[in-house]
């Protein structure tokens, strides 16, 4: 239990390790969409996005709706990699990327959708965090993720939407190539039709981003984006500003006010072991821009330290996720 929980916090403690990149001579190869390597998840594949904790069943091969997931930030510099953006082909950051993001996070929506992720060129973690000198690198580093994910999405249409409904899902920086790719491609377009929601989790969404798609507001309702940070209740980062510009999604009520949502209602998170759900783990509140979360207790817990609950944005909520999901989507089909 310990191991489990030293993971956890190694994840909430990336930022502050993250390797220096060095710029590559030679850009990582592009990828190429019409070839299955190129998706961490796709129906036509078998792969971690497929599987359901004990007493859950997923539903790709009959869904009527299809999800399209960006995944978070899983290059650091380790394996001799080194630049801002990451191979698509390499094998173990691959298999890193599988076995936790796909599988803690993009299985959530298997239930509700047939599930799309694409490898892009991830740009390095230290680009949150890089120098003023090393700006136009970081924005040259995002833009080349941003046109893969652009590329991933449009092969994605083109070859596979054939006008289903759309659920868009996203983390960390997953989400910041998510959030555009929203206002790009939905926002004043008629492909808005199509969207059920997007979940637009671990980065801040400024109120106003998006100028027809609305923050959601109920469990049901559609067309719509919900958004939130997880943070340890009563704690607020040094560089959180102006929280009242920030839209946040209470991921148990599913509503936007400051009322506290009981563990009670929390149905099953997920920690390190995923044939492992852990009922009424975590509660929720929105305050100031962030999700407050009450410290959770579970064996090994008490080596968790840090205010930062970001890495479990996706996992403290897993299986009210999940129905919210199938919610909305239900919903969104009585509309059509």
């Amino acid at each position: 239990m310990i191991k489990i929980t030293a993971i956890i916090i190694a994840g909430l403690a990336l930022g502050a390790c993250a390797t220096l990149p060095k710029t590559n001579p030679v850009q990582p190869d592009a990828p190429d969409y019409s070839r299955l390597e190129y998706w961490a998840a796709h129906p036509d594949k078998a792969d971690p996005a497929d599987r359901c904790p004990p007493g859950l069943q997923e539903a790709q091969a009959t869904a009527v709706a299809d999800v399209f997931f960006l995944h978070p930030t899983t290059f650091w510099g380790k394996k001799k990699m080194k630049g801002w953006n990451a191979p698509v082909d390499n094998r173990w950051l691959n298999d890193k990327t599988d076995s936790s993001t796909i599988l803690f996070q993009a299985s959530i929506f298997n239930e509700a959708g047939r599930v799309f992720a694409p490898r892009y060129r991830q740009a390095h973690l230290h680009a949150y965090f890089a120098k003023a000198t090393e700006k136009a690198a970081t924005e040259a580093a995002f833009a080349l993720a941003y046109q893969d994910v652009k590329n991933a999405f449009e092969y994605y249409l083109e070859h596979h939407n054939q006008g289903r409904p759309i659920i868009l899902a996203a983390h960390s920086q997953g989400t910041t190539h998510a959030k555009q790719l929203l206002r790009d491609y939905f926002d004043q377009t008629p492909l808005r039709n199509q969207l059920v929601v997007a979940y637009l989790v671990g980065i801040p969404i400024i109120k106003g981003y998006f100028n027809h798609i609305p923050l959601c507001e109920s469990p049901e309702a559609t067309g719509c984006y919900t958004s939130w940070r997880s943070f340890r209740k009563g704690s607020l980062p040094a560089y959180h500003r102006e929280g009242h510009r920030i839209a946040v999604t209470n991921p148990l009520s599913w509503k936007t006010d400051s009322l506290p949502a009981p563990k009670t209602i929390n149905e099953g998170a997920l920690l390190r072991n995923f044939n492992k759900i852990y009922p009424e783990l975590v509660d929720a509140q929105i305050h100031d821009g962030l999700l407050w979360v009450t410290k959770p207790k579970f064996p090994g817990s008490i080596f968790l330290t840090r205010a930062n609950y970001h890495i479990a944005d996706y996992n403290f909520y897993y299986l009210s996720i999940r129905r919210n999901a199938a919610t909305r989507l239900a919903a969104h089909l009585q509309k059509w």
